[in-house]
């Protein structure tokens, strides 16, 4: 699938149960390979602008669906993280200088592929004291530039390295959407997400809504990873302390055999559930399959959510 070669070396803490035997694939979470003349204009278009996406460095398994529709989610700041997370397939190493010009190439990207809603990531710069903060600003404004009707999601590293204003700087350029996803449930952070604290992530999506209640704030988990449902349900209640607006939670796939093992295949009337819970609990947009992903279907779901917060309000005037 890919035609990039991406350097780096994986850190060795990455190993986890390599010689488990895994549970099969069910149907439900099998996709088909891309081949789609969008596709292929999709790809060409990151290929002339030189950029990154999450969808390939991560190996989403909706990328043929989103690219075959011109969607891409853009990943800033390199393709090498600082962070050595045991579920992601993003190299691990030490990342170039930034490039003064990535923003305006994605704002070019953005404009030529005629998005109304873009998706922004990013790896973790733990070499920058600001973590890459303005480098995200600077991406926001020259997408809104170039095309001011385009809708702006990010999905941002924790910053939990960096200068306190950090985070400021990116709500300061007023992205429509603040995502940062807490991955799984606190009982596993030391081994899936050994780099981050979960409170941290936590309190950072709280200060999003404090800095400006304007933008929505969206978090994600995945499940499979051997959480247990009052886990799941606990992170739900957390979000919610937090103000979050939207929740994700999708099945965990495994990379490579190097990285932590699949626990088990939830399974679809699972997800149902936990969708029921979680609008239940008061999220105004709820994502839960085992296909979903941080920016699965982001523009469809950004119009629900602002119709979403428009109905509450009407109903509290």
């Amino acid at each position: 699938m890919r035609d990039l070669k991406i350097p780096g070396q994986r850190h060795p803490e990455k190993a986890h149960r390599p010689d488990n035997a895994q549970p099969k694939k069910p149907a439900w979470i099998r996709v088909k390979a891309p081949n789609s003349d969008g596709y292929r204009a999709t790809a060409a278009i990151m290929r002339e602008h030189r950029l990154a996406t999450v969808c390939e460095e991560a190996g989403c398994p909706n990328v043929g669906e989103c690219w075959s529709q011109g969607h891409a989610t853009m990943m800033i700041m390199g393709e090498i993280c600082t962070r050595g997370c045991t579920f992601c397939n993003v190299a691990t190493g030490r990342p170039d200088a930034l490039d003064v010009f990535e923003p305006g190439r994605v704002a070019d990207a953005v404009a030529k592929l005629g998005l109304k809603h873009v998706v922004i990531t990013s790896v973790d710069r733990d070499d920058l004291d600001d973590g890459g903060a303005a480098h995200f600003a600077q991406t926001i404004r020259a997408v809104r530039h170039r095309s001011p009707e385009t809708t702006i999601e990010v999905l941002t590293p924790d910053f939990l390295k960096c200068t306190p204003d950090a985070l400021e700087m990116v709500v300061a350029a007023r992205p429509d959407v603040f995502n940062h996803n807490l991955e799984t449930v606190p009982g596993l952070y030391l081994e899936v997400r050994p780099g981050a604290r979960y409170f941290h992530s936590l309190r950072l999506l709280q200060r999003v809504k404090e800095i400006d209640p304007g933008i929505f704030t969206k978090s994600g988990i995945m499940v499979g990873l051997g959480e247990k449902r009052p886990e799941v349900q606990q992170v739900m209640d957390d979000l919610r302390a937090a103000d979050v607006d939207f929740l994700t939670i999708g099945q965990y796939l495994q990379p490579t055999p190097k990285h932590h093992a699949v626990d088990r295949f939830v399974t679809p009337e699972e997800f149902a559930a936990y969708e029921k819970t979680a609008f239940g609990k008061g999220f105004l947009m709820v994502s839960a399959t085992p296909l979903t992903r941080s920016s699965y279907h982001a523009g469809d779901d950004f119009a629900r959510l602002r119709a979403a917060r428009l109905a509450r309000l009407g109903s509290t005037a």
